[in-house]
């Protein structure tokens, strides 16, 4: 039986000996938990336990009469309704109730979001972010007071790799811009983060519904800093502290969509693009995959319902506005093969070896229609060891870090990895294509500062067309060991590796 794999695969930890840095998860194929008892099987929802469910209809109204009658009939309870784009939460403890509403007039899809009944119960996150020590915040200070920089600004090998320092020089961005992080919360207590925090575009969306309690959006003590470490990486305050984001001198938001035990269920994941939507944001940040499936498979009648409410918050959101960037995800895999092995879905019950064809099975949002997909690049410039790729799926390219043995960073930078912020005040490294994204969106936030009217169509024809075209790395053999690693396709402006291309922050405020 295949171990599960981590929740947060958008980011890493470098295994023991070939990195100075630990995260979230692992490196592909390395298992983070315990596997399921043997003949495990997934959980339905039986008498006393319930599921949650999302229910499409047709956008622009409320749900019928004859639509709320079938859902009480079959035995869910209402959670919210998204009006605008026809979604419907609901609460069902039968394990019949999307069956059974699928068969209802007005109904056009209907799916359960999870196999583990509510609340779940798993907590397989491992690892954590190697925090800078003391002697090392004291060395980075030194180096980064002769350069006139933020005091760990001299270890971001990212910045200069996107010539965000050169850009710093002409603009940090508008802070009528605002960029939200959809995540495990933000910490916008934290000293790099709280000039720059919009509190009015933050909220807490993991019941499937906005819990705009003050400081709702932040996560617990035990619960993951990945959201505050991408908050960071994206509008870190150039305020003398610190380190210095990619936009430093817009708004960041924190939109919580991930639960306490790490999961990003459909109905938080609307939740989160609709709040986005309607409170003026600009960019969204997606450094995670809609669980429980890492591929949601159209001819699933679940998986097919789950596709479809988020398809639907990701055009919602873009028209209101939004550029919707996401992670391209961490396991080396070719989004463009025949098929793929996914040994890790349903990642809230037992997973299992299943083959899926990704033109037809999604990683959603990263694979709809209009959302930016990134990879992830180390130190060097080539592709991150993890990062997955394929030609005409992958958008762009950004640092996301790398093991430090196969892509070490120029002096004075240390580590591979990526610095960002962590919560209580802070600074560390993690690394994965979670790490890439937010430097995506920071520039996508450089480029709405630099031309406020444009469209989200504008603003990504311009990441585009202002990205610096990178060749194909061939032959790709990462680990040095004279077996290829992965195969790139596609020519030096449009290729499998890089998409377009590198961002570039520079272009983005002189275009």
């Amino acid at each position: 039986m295949t171990a599960p794999h981590p929740r947060h695969r958008r980011a890493l930890a470098i295994p023991a000996g070939l990195a100075v840095a630990a995260s979230l998860a692992f490196l592909p194929g390395t298992p983070a938990t315990a596997a399921p008892a043997a003949g495990a099987a997934p959980a339905a929802a039986t008498d006393g336990t319930s599921l949650s469910y999302v229910v499409n209809v047709s956008p622009g109204h409320g749900p019928s009469s004859t639509v709320r009658r079938a859902i009480a009939k079959a035995g869910g309870t209402i959670v919210t309704s998204y009006d605008r784009i026809g979604v419907i939460v609901v609460h069902s403890a039968d394990p019949d109730f999307a069956k059974s509403v699928r068969k209802v007039r007005g109904v056009q899809s209907a799916g359960a979001t999870r196999t583990a009944p509510l609340p779940s119960a798993a907590t397989t996150d491992t690892g954590a972010p190697k925090v800078l020590s003391g002697a090392e915040l004291a060395a980075a200070k030194a180096s980064a007071k002769a350069e006139g920089q933020d005091p760990l600004e001299s270890l971001q090998w990212d910045l200069p790799a996107i010539k965000a320092d050169k850009a710093h020089k002409k603009s940090l961005g508008s802070k009528k811009v605002t960029v939200a992080v959809l995540d495990t919360g933000v910490d916008d207590t934290h000293p790099d983060i709280a000039p720059n925090f919009d509190r009015k575009a933050s909220v807490n969306c993991v019941a499937g519904k906005p819990d705009t309690t003050d400081g709702a959006w932040r996560p617990s003590a035990s619960e993951s800093p990945h959201g505050t470490h991408v908050a960071g990486e994206i509008a870190a305050a150039k305020n003398g502290i610190g380190m210095t984001g990619v936009a430093p001198g817009v708004k960041v938001s924190g939109i919580k969509v991930g639960n306490p035990d790490g999961f990003f269920y459909t109905e938080a994941v609307v939740c989160g693009f609709m709040w986005a939507a309607e409170h003026g944001v600009d960019v969204t940040n997606n450094s995670y995959y809609t669980d429980p499936w890492y591929f949601n498979c159209k001819d699933d009648p679940d998986q097919k319902a789950l596709v479809e409410a988020v398809s639907r918050a990701t055009r919602y959101a873009e028209k209101k506005g939004a550029v919707n960037v996401a992670a391209a995800g961490n396991e080396n895999y070719d989004l463009t093969s025949d098929e793929i092995t996914d040994p890790s879905s349903p990642n809230d019950t037992t997973p299992g070896d299943r083959t899926v064809d990704p033109s037809k099975c999604l990683d959603i949002p990263t694979q709809l229609p209009g959302v930016v997909t990134v990879a992830a690049t180390g130190a060097k410039g080539l592709k991150s060891s993890f990062s997955n790729y394929g030609r005409g799926i992958i958008d762009i390219a950004a640092p996301g870090g790398d093991s430090t043995a196969y892509q070490t960073p120029e002096p004075p930078a240390t580590s591979g990895l990526i610095l960002g912020t962590l919560p209580g005040g802070q600074w560390g490294y993690m690394a994965g294509t979670s790490m890439a994204s937010p430097h995506v969106a920071g520039v996508a936030a450089l480029i709405k500062s630099t031309h406020p009217h444009a469209s989200p169509a504008a603003v990504k024809a311009l990441l585009y067309a202002e990205a610096d075209a990178k060749a194909c790395t061939k032959p790709y053999d990462i680990d040095g060991d004279g077996k290829v690693d992965a195969v790139c396709e596609g020519p030096k402006n449009r290729n499998g590796f890089y998409g377009w291309g590198m961002v570039d922050a520079l272009d983005a405020v002189t275009w």
